[in-house]
């Protein structure tokens, strides 16, 4: 589902990719990297940055809106310890003797 927010992340991208870049992961090497592809050609710059806002709506669907944390490289993490949306619990795993 798009929001409002990554229409705007989306029209931004398109006028300026490095700026959506920024957005989404900060002062990061994903930056930097969009900025040289955008200094490189216009049009890497645009699929750097399509893809992070891809990314980061992936996250949206699997962490919920606001619940992760970028760490790079397109990857999200959530922000507390709770399974993913949609992703069964897993059982503790017990190393040596418990009681």
């Amino acid at each position: 589902m798009v929001k409002a927010a990554d229409v705007v992340l989306i029209i931004v991208a398109i006028l300026f990719p490095p700026a959506a870049a920024g957005f989404i992961t900060g002062c990061s090497c994903d930056l930097l990297i969009n900025i040289c592809l955008t200094i490189l050609g216009y049009f890497p710059g645009h699929i750097h940055a399509f893809w992070l806002i891809y990314k980061k709506m992936q996250a949206e669907e699997r962490y919920g809106y606001g619940g992760f944390h970028y760490i790079g490289n397109g990857q999200y993490q959530p922000l507390c310890n709770a399974p993913a949306q949609g992703v069964p619990p897993q059982a503790p795993v017990n190393y040596g003797a418990t009681n």
